[in-house]
């Protein structure tokens, strides 16, 4: 399998997730979206949003495939946030009842920060986790 970073052009790949996640990919302000392809095909996407500079970035993934993490675009993907962006941390929400992907970004060693109770579209609730620089095994 061959594995491959796309950087977005024209927010294909940010309404591509954006669509698989259900939401309206105007809310975003300035941002800039990676997209996975294996074996030349588009599985997923990772938006950099609501950066703050030597602070912090928030992701918003989306994939239809799971293959596409491996350690050499998780090294890239935090690479790319702590040491090009210079952030200190990395924020993500995560719709409470998406057990299979709050399993997954602790597993990347994002740890619980917090709960927004009644904050999605549809009444449900939001887990935030970050990531401190310090605490990233991918960099």
């Amino acid at each position: 399998m061959s594995y491959k970073i796309i950087e977005d052009q024209n927010d294909l790949i940010t309404k591509f997730v954006c669509d698989g996640l259900q939401f309206d990919y105007k809310w975003l302000g300035v941002h800039k979206t990676f997209g996975f392809a294996v074996n030349e095909t588009l599985v997923g996407g990772l938006i950099f949003h609501d950066l703050r500079p030597n602070g912090e970035v928030w992701w918003t993934v989306y994939t239809k495939n799971k293959h596409w993490c491996n350690r050499r675009m998780l090294r890239c993907m935090f690479g790319l946030a702590f040491n090009t962006l210079k952030c200190r941390r990395i924020s993500v929400a995560v719709d409470a009842r998406n057990l299979n992907c709050l399993n997954f970004v602790r597993k990347l060693g994002f740890k619980q920060e917090g709960l927004l109770r009644k904050q999605r579209d549809d009444g449900g609730d939001n887990v935030i986790l970050g990531m401190l620089k310090t605490e990233c095994i991918w960099i």
